[in-house]
């Protein structure tokens, strides 16, 4: 069977499910829209009214009924205040299995990036832009921005060995 008849088995168009029901995963987007606007004491009027889109979309987006794109995401996430994985903090395996590629057959082992590679994963890495944002002059955050960069570069050099033995 190919992935276009698993495609066909598994989900409908524009995300729904084969039965007609809303995929847990926009559901789950929706519910975590509806608990931010209760949070914020927003009706869905005024959230639509800063949107450009009507309180009965709203309420779509809200049941799962009607998908986001990404754009609206990223809309909500700025006048909503929250990162845009806001909206996807929380998703368990359960809720997880439906997604389209796991909905197809594609397992987690195949994802692309490995956290423990990825430089956004490590502290370290974290707290050096969160140090370097606090610094509010602006040509010296660009100096050290600049030197971490070139000292990144010489290869020569083992920045390593020489912080070392300055420590020791």
């Amino acid at each position: 069977m190919n992935h276009n008849q698993i495609r066909t088995n598994v989900i409908k168009s524009r995300g729904r499910m084969i039965n007609g029901e809303a995929n847990p995963i926009d559901v789950y987007v929706g519910n975590r829209l509806r608990l931010r606007r209760e949070m914020l004491k927003i009706s869905q009027a005024k959230l639509a009214s800063l949107l450009g889109v009507t309180f009965q979309q709203i309420q779509k987006y809200e049941k799962g009924i009607n998908r986001m794109g990404a754009s609206r995401i990223w809309d909500m996430a700025l006048v909503l205040k929250v990162p845009v994985n806001y909206f996807y903090e929380g998703i368990d395996e359960k809720i997880d299995k439906y997604s389209p590629r796991r909905l197809y057959g594609i397992s987690n082992e195949n994802v692309l990036i490995n956290t423990e590679s990825d430089p956004l994963f490590k502290e370290n890495n974290i707290e050096l832009i969160i140090a370097l944002e606090k610094i509010k002059n602006c040509k010296l955050q660009q100096s050290i921005r600049d030197m971490i960069i070139s000292l990144s570069k010489t290869t020569s050099y083992n920045l390593s060995e020489s912080l070392d033995k300055n420590i020791d």
